[in-house]
């Protein structure tokens, strides 16, 4: 007699599990060690020039944070709807703020200058790109170990793929994180609520 096929689906999900989880083990004690900026506005990053940000610069504003990528399965699809929501709300109080990173499978290998050159001309994006960056490891951005403290994932705090997504609400409370293969305009409504509260 063979398993119910509810069993068969649950062994396959598990095997999946276990292997992000290897792939994708949990913090080593030295980078859980290593500090965490207690505010998101305490943070400085660098645009994609090199010139300092500190972010404290959207205080009062709606943020959609991502780590992208330029050659990945998920790039013209969250391009194009992160551009649909950026024209939308961008008068609303509303940024995106795109950090490339390359520490998955090599999808964003170019220099600051050849990323600009193809997030403008070939994905039309007018918000902001920032300097390219790591999301995990002892060399991870200070702003992602802090969106990582905040919301952790599924199987732990490390991100996973490219297009990971954290929302953060005016005061700079990072409210939700969103796994890569959430589609931008399925974060519209929350994005909505953050921008018509008080």
């Amino acid at each position: 007699m063979s398993p119910p096929k509810s069993w068969s689906f649950g062994i396959l999900f598990l095997g999946f599990s276990l292997l992000f989880f290897y792939r994708n083990p949990s913090p080593s004690p030295e980078e859980m060690a290593e500090e965490v900026p207690s505010s998101i506005y305490d943070i400085t990053v660098k645009d994609i020039r090199g010139n300092d940000v500190s972010l404290s610069t959207y205080r009062g504003k709606v943020l959609l944070i991502v780590n992208v990528a330029s050659k990945c399965g998920f790039t013209n699809s969250n391009y194009k709807e992160m551009n649909i929501l950026y024209e939308k709300y961008k008068d609303k109080g509303f940024e995106i703020l795109a950090f490339p990173c390359n520490q998955f499978g090599g999808q964003e290998p170019g220099s600051n200058e050849e990323i600009q050159e193809t997030v403008c001309t070939r994905f039309k994006a007018e918000f902001l790109i920032f300097d390219k960056i790591e999301v995990n490891g002892r060399e991870a951005s200070p702003l992602f170990k802090y969106l990582k403290s905040q919301k952790g994932g599924f199987l732990g705090d490390r991100i996973k793929w490219n297009f990971t997504k954290f929302l953060v609400d005016k005061d700079g409370k990072v409210v939700e994180r969103y796994a890569p293969t959430t589609s931008p305009l399925k974060i519209e409504n929350d994005i909505q609520k953050l921008l018509e509260a008080s």
